[in-house]
């Protein structure tokens, strides 16, 4: 179902137009107004999900309605309809923002697919909306701590640059959150985020992961594929969990750095790539160097910006702000509404997150599905 609103000074030509959209499906809400500035309020009072409007009324005309719209609503779709059309009107109709212009008497066949069209347009926009509320949502940085502050300020000043971001902290921290923002605010951030879970990718395996194989390299390569790095070409590559990559990786990562060039398994010929590389780990690199398990030459090239995320431990305040914000995500995904009461807050902030971020969630989840409502300092005590 739509809610349509209609604009038309001439009564018989509002009929004609409500007959078409009511014909076209009957869920469709139809309201009218015979002149601009009745539409203007009709707007004022209700949500649309697409207009028709005339452009020659008294009062107010159809252009100063199209820009009453494009200026407070300009996510609603709106066809402008005119038995005094030229091309100069429709192009300037366009250029304000009109998803359409047509001239009447209207192609009955053209208003009806512009409509749905344009109906259609709305949809998807409020997907793309929800999906990118969803996704800002997974990647927020949640927190007022002074600590957190300071990662925040660090991801604003690098971010504009094409500088390679070396990020630490313990498991559960939120360094992909860092890295995702990173990439966000960057002029990159239409290009593609890919991200290299290093500890989960056998030491054999990685080359052909990292950079690419062509068929017939090596048993299973079936076919051509490309790595990580063209697949990033353009954009960001995330490296996480980097201190567990073997040395030999480490070494072909290092010329990949210094050329900006790859060369797939089993090829002869390498590959121009223009990637931003942002690594991260959890373990001290320093003395990972110091042990030999880590090239101090690729530290270099990696840490040109060393960022480091705090642990949960040391910004307690932020509990409460990452609790409301856990239970909003688990009542969009369906899960009801749910409270905690002031003393299982209090008794989450003062415990210890040896797992961090990741841990917190995980228990307020459990909480959310096996508390009361409100969960009780009782519940949390138990279940964290």
């Amino acid at each position: 179902m739509a809610r349509i609103l209609i604009v038309e000074d001439e009564k018989s030509i509002r009929n004609v137009l409500k007959n078409i959209l009511i014909n076209e499906d009957k869920s469709h809400q139809v309201l009218e107004a015979d002149d601009g500035e009745m539409g203007i309020q009709q707007l004022k009072e209700n949500s649309f999900d697409l207009v028709l409007c005339d452009i020659k009324m008294p009062k107010k005309d159809g252009i100063e309605v199209l820009d009453f719209i494009m200026n407070n609503y300009g996510d609603i779709p709106t066809i402008m309809i005119s038995g005094h059309g030229d091309i100069d009107t429709a192009v300037a109709c366009i250029r304000k923002g009109a998803y359409d212009y047509i001239a009447k008497p209207p192609d009955l066949n053209r208003l009806v697919t512009t409509i749905r069209q344009a109906l259609d347009r709305k949809i998807l926009l409020q997907e793309n909306r929800r999906l990118r509320k969803k996704v800002d949502s997974k990647f927020a940085m949640i927190g007022k701590s002074k600590s957190l502050e300071i990662v925040r300020n660090m991801i604003k000043k690098v971010a504009p640059t094409d500088a390679r971001v070396l990020i630490t902290g313990p498991n559960g921290s939120g360094k992909e959150i860092v890295a995702n923002q990173l990439h966000q605010l960057s002029a990159r951030s239409k290009q593609s985020f890919i991200e290299v879970n290093c500890a989960a990718i056998p030491s054999e395996l990685i080359e052909s992961e990292l950079f690419g194989h062509i068929k017939g390299s090596f048993t299973s390569a079936i076919k051509d594929r490309k790595g990580k790095f063209e697949l990033a070409d353009g954009g960001t590559l995330f490296l996480d969990e980097i201190g567990d990559m073997s040395i030999s990786a480490q070494a072909k990562v290092l010329r990949a750095l210094q050329e900006n060039r790859i060369t797939p398994v089993g090829s002869g010929k390498s590959i121009s790539v223009d990637v931003r590389i942002i690594a991260a780990t959890n373990k001290n690199i320093k003395k990972e160097i110091n042990s030999g398990r880590f090239r101090e030459d690729l530290y270099h090239r990696l840490s040109v910006i060393l960022i480091e995320v705090p642990p949960l431990n040391l910004r307690r305040q932020d509990i409460p702000d990452l609790i409301n914000h856990f239970l909003e995500t688990l009542t969009e995904r369906g899960f009801g509404q749910k409270k905690f009461s002031k003393e299982a807050i209090k008794h989450l902030e003062s415990a210890n997150w040896s797992g961090n971020i990741r841990e917190l969630r995980n228990v307020v989840e459990r909480l959310h599905i096996l508390g009361s409502d409100p969960v009780q300092l009782d519940e949390a005590s138990k279940y964290s």
